[in-house]
């Protein structure tokens, strides 16, 4: 074998090796997403087959886009995640909506300022909190604090008036806070008195 054979064969391999890591690396980030995504539909339905349909539902529709587009995609995955998710527990939401609007909010007072959850919070532990309240609410919660989504689209989401969203936000927080204030008095709290930004 000549010396630019060895040299061609030599650069084949470790072009070999970079794409074969390459794809590794992107495997191990579709699995990320897929499972940040499960998560996010479980937080909304609470309900982890209709979570697995969805992202599974999400996973088929989807192509293998170019770089170029990957960060346009993963936020496309996440609303179609979020629509998917509420259009499954539609009937759930209306009814818990209703409650929600009767009720009144008997909530304990807010944290104080400086408040934020503990960084040795597990993702466990949030959604245990998370999961005990009821559906409106946590969607509220869930879209306007957790996904970031402003109030008006939210309110468009979970097709109720902004001022319906805003009751059921403040109830999950509430409800969030002494979920989290309850297990304050278990080992490994994850609510604590942590500058927010520190």
């Amino acid at each position: 074998m000549s010396r630019s054979e060895s040299i061609f064969i030599g650069r084949r391999r470790a072009i070999g090796i970079s794409v074969m890591k390459s794809r590794v690396q992107k495997s191990e980030e579709v699995r990320k997403q897929a499972a940040d995504l499960h998560w996010l539909a479980f937080l909304l339905t609470g309900r982890h087959d209709l979570s697995l349909e969805i992202v599974v539902d999400i996973a088929a529709s989807a192509d293998h886009p170019k770089s170029f587009f990957t960060g346009w995609i993963d936020s496309w995955a996440r609303r179609l995640a979020i629509a998917k998710a509420l259009a499954a527990v539609r009937d759930e939401l209306i009814q818990s909506a209703r409650r929600t609007e009767l009720a009144r909010p008997n909530l304990p007072p807010p944290a104080p300022r400086g408040w934020s959850l503990n960084p040795n919070t597990t993702k466990a532990q949030l959604e245990e909190a998370l999961l005990s309240i009821d559906v409106f609410p946590r969607a509220a919660v869930v879209l306007t604090i957790l996904e970031g989504v402003r109030m008006p689209d939210a309110a468009t989401l979970l097709d109720a008036d902004p001022g319906l969203v805003k009751k059921a936000q403040a109830i999950g927080l509430g409800e969030l806070a002494f979920n989290f204030a309850r297990r304050s008095d278990r080992p490994g709290a994850a609510f604590s008195p942590l500058p927010a930004f520190g």
